[in-house]
Formats: C-alpha cells, sequence, structure tokens
C-alpha cells in the first residue's frame, strides 16, 4: 500500500510539474465576419509549430467562402489576419471553398494570440450563411510541434483544445 501510494505521489508531482502550452482554438459567428481565435493557455513557449483548422470534419460541410464566384453564397469574406502576425512565420494562403487554413508559428508564448476573420459557409444545410457552433463540432485542429502531430475537435461550444507537453 505505502509503495503504491508513494507511486501516485511522485505521479502527481511530475504532472503538476509539467509545462504545458495547451492550445485553444476559438470560433466565433459574426456578420459579416466569421472569427478563429488561437491561444496558448498554457505555462510554455510554443515555437516552429503548424496550427491546422480542418473544417472536413464537420457535418456541414463547412468551408472558407472568400471571393464573390465559387463555392461559397451570398456574402464572402476574405482571409484577414487581425492579430499576431508576427508570431507566425508565414502568412496563410486561403482560396474559395477551401476547408483548411494552416498557421506556421514562429512562435506562441503563453498568453499569445493569432485571430483571423473569414467568411464560413456551411454547404450541406439549410442556413449557408450561419453557422452555429453545433454546425463546427467535430471541425479539427491539429498542432504539429516537434514532429508530433496532436488534435482536438471543436465542442458544440465552438471550441477545440490542444494538450500540448512543451519538457
Amino acid at each position: 500500500m505505502k509503495v503504491l501510494v508513494t507511486a501516485l505521489l511522485t505521479a502527481m508531482l511530475v504532472l503538476v510539474g509539467a509545462a504545458h502550452a495547451d492550445i485553444l482554438v476559438r470560433f466565433d459567428e459574426g456578420a459579416p465576419k466569421d472569427r478563429f481565435t488561437v491561444e496558448n493557455v498554457g505555462n510554455c513557449l510554443l515555437a516552429d509549430a503548424v496550427v491546422t483548422i480542418d473544417l472536413s470534419g464537420s457535418a456541414s460541410g463547412l468551408i472558407f467562402d472568400v471571393t464573390a464566384s465559387g463555392a461559397g453564397v451570398e456574402v464572402f469574406q476574405p482571409f484577414e489576419l487581425v492579430s499576431g502576425a508576427d508570431l507566425l512565420s508565414a502568412l496563410p494562403r486561403v482560396r474559395d471553398g477551401d476547408n483548411r487554413v494552416d498557421l506556421a508559428l514562429r512562435s506562441l508564448g503563453p498568453g499569445d494570440r493569432v485571430a483571423f476573420t473569414v467568411d464560413v459557409d456551411d454547404t450541406v444545410g439549410t442556413r449557408e450563411i450561419t453557422v452555429s457552433g453545433s454546425e463546427i463540432e467535430g471541425a479539427g485542429v491539429v498542432v504539429t510541434f516537434r514532429g508530433e502531430r496532436r488534435n482536438a475537435s471543436f465542442a458544440r461550444n465552438a471550441e477545440a483544445r490542444v494538450p500540448i507537453v512543451c519538457d
């Protein structure tokens, strides 16, 4: 029993001391622009990583609508980086009808954010220009860091949290 308690306490201390760069991605439906925010809610620096937002897993067939002609409907909005440009190593390219975007991070420290606006359309439902939390549910976020891939799916609250251990 004493050995078991000691092992449990040791494991708890290791977990408490581990450095995390958990990545929280939030989707906010807006008119006329939708917004994605990528934030490091952990306690260590995430450097030379790629955060991929992949809408292909959504039940609603979500796509980026960035031009007046193409796959989207009615209103379109081009991809616009609104914060964190200095944290990226390259600006992403988003074409009309794409369902994924890669954000190449130079560095993302604790509390740092990258945010962008774009129009997201539903290609399956009847409310094509409005995307609710349930419609983005199942879309994914992949973080590639130090050769490893970690992923999470958007929940009904339009958030995805990817746990990353930095040690």
